[in-house]
C-alpha cells in the first residue's frame, strides 16, 4: 500500500495511506485531513521526499 507523507497547516508531518489528489481551485494541492498531532482537521499538502530531509 502506498503511503504519502503530508504536512498539515500547523507544520506537523505525518503519513497517510490515502491522499486524494483531486484539485480544488481554492485549496490548490492540499486536502482537509485529520492530523494526528493536532487532533483536528487541517489543510494538508504532500511533502516531497527531496524537501523532507533530516539536518
Amino acid at each position: 500500500m502506498e503511503r504519502t507523507v503530508v504536512r498539515c497547516a500547523e507544520g506537523h508531518v505525518f503519513t497517510t495511506a490515502s491522499f486524494p489528489m483531486q484539485q480544488a481551485e481554492r485549496l490548490g494541492p492540499g486536502r482537509l485531513m485529520r492530523c494526528p498531532r493536532c487532533a483536528r482537521l487541517r489543510n494538508a499538502v504532500p511533502v516531497s521526499l527531496e524537501k523532507h530531509q533530516m539536518h
